[in-house]
């Protein structure tokens, strides 16, 4: 173990006996630090099964004890001063993992009181081995360590229970007033400027990108909103804000957020997807466009919550990160689906039918307008042969029955509406 700046200094100990009674005991232990290290991990796992469950929080679990043992047994040994000792990379990593597992706070308390306990009884056991007499003390210490050790984690459990019962109904209460303050301030109310700050933790008179997030309903997920209080943070985080966002939970399964955000420094285009992706397949983002001021607070919020009635309109397989930028027009036609999808099939005839083929003609025609006519462009961008290209926007005229640039206005809205809606505008292979 790397002795380092942590080792520079040693307690002082007023008895040397004491010191070299428990340098001893942790010079017999630290030959069986793995049998410590097996024991201590099988009482937990056996005492908290949810720990033994995941082979990958096993082997951090493994590790985390592994580490800790080792920083104890030498602590002792060499009277290191308890300031210098520090949570070890697995063990921080195991109690990260834990979090992402939505597992109680009161599991990785116990595991580490009953860690502690286990070591204690070793360290007291050995020290009986070592010494003489009838060792009454030595036992009575140990049975005092187990005894109060095991009432302390009940207690500590029902205390913790009472602390979160109490912070969730004061969370729902900060959330109310939170919702309430944002819908009068969407509403535009006249409100006072600071009170309205002071009570969002957030400043209005700056840049903000609106964002909605959502899970799928039905998700097995035991905190949503605080997996998508996560994801609001590190998008914040990924387009440079020196802020926390403002986020509003609106049900159990959606929220809404706002990113302070700088005119140079602002969310790249793959930076959302990158950030989800972490979070999972479940989640989903819509995202308005950068705007400053109260207005824009409203404004950039109208824009990301149309983008997700795009998506929302997409059914189940839609696409998980939507900008508003790229659905603008699309969101005018969620309004009336049945109608979207007559006019999508009057203006695409036959190429607007649900296959994996016409989906194929659909894109190649879709990136063809949009590069401007362009068969390398169209090729270049969807990784195809320029005759590939070339051959799928021919079948794509023939199917339509007439060129892709006759109405072309309508053919690209008509064909954006397909790339985002996908089969609720298409009609039916038969």
């Amino acid at each position: 173990m790397d002795a380092g700046p942590a080792y520079d200094q040693a307690v002082k100990i007023a008895d040397p006996r004491v010191g070299e009674q428990v340098a001893s005991v942790a010079a017999s232990l630290e030959p069986r630090i793995a049998g410590l290290v097996g024991d201590i991990r099988d009482l937990i796992q056996r005492d908290i099964p949810t720990l033994g469950a995941d082979p990958q929080l096993t082997s951090l679990l493994d590790a985390s004890v592994e580490e800790n043992v080792v920083t104890f047994v030498h602590m002792l040994r060499h009277s290191i001063v308890t300031a210098h000792v520090e949570a070890s990379t697995a063990a921080l990593e195991f109690a990260r993992r834990l979090a992402q597992r939505d597992a109680p706070a009161t599991d990785l308390i116990r595991a580490y009181r009953i860690g502690q306990t286990r070591f204690l009884r070793h360290c007291i056991d050995e020290l009986v081995a070592q010494t003489q007499g009838d060792h009454v003390e030595g036992m009575s210490t140990r049975w005092m360590v187990e005894h109060v050790s095991d009432s302390l984690d009940r207690v500590i459990g029902q205390v913790l229970g009472a602390y979160e019962s109490a912070r969730e109904r004061w969370v729902q209460n900060r959330t109310a007033v939170l919702i309430m303050r944002v819908k009068s301030l969407l509403a535009g109310d006249n409100l006072d400027l600071g009170m309205a700050e002071a009570a969002l933790g957030y400043r209005l008179l700056q840049r903000h990108l609106g964002v909605v997030l959502w899970v799928g309903r039905g998700t097995p997920d035991r905190d949503p909103l605080g997996r998508l209080d996560r994801v609001a943070s590190a998008l914040a985080m990924a387009a440079g804000s020196t802020q926390d966002p403002l986020f509003v939970p609106c049900d159990e399964t959606s929220a809404w957020a706002w990113l302070a955000v700088t005119p140079g420094a602002v969310l790249r285009r793959d930076d959302p997807q990158a950030v989800i992706g972490e979070s999972g397949p479940t989640v989903s983002v819509a995202l308005g466009e950068p705007a400053s001021g109260v207005e824009g607070f409203c404004r950039t919020h109208r824009q990301a919550l149309s983008a997700q009635s795009v998506a929302l309109a997409a059914g189940p397989t839609h696409i998980q990160v939507t900008h508003f930028v790229d659905v603008a027009p699309v969101a005018m036609m969620c309004s009336d689906i049945e109608s979207a999808r007559e006019w999508v099939g009057e203006t695409l005839g036959p190429l607007a039918v649900d296959s994996e083929r016409h989906e194929r003609l659909r894109e190649t025609a879709r990136v063809f307008l949009q590069t401007g006519g362009s068969y390398t462009a169209t090729a270049d961008q969807l990784f195809l042969h320029r005759n590939t290209a070339q051959y799928r926007v021919q079948k794509a005229e023939e199917l339509r029955g007439r060129p892709l640039r006759e109405g072309r206005l309508d053919v690209e809205l008509a064909l954006l509406a397909c790339h985002w809606l996908g089969s609720v505008v298409l009609q039916p292979c038969s």
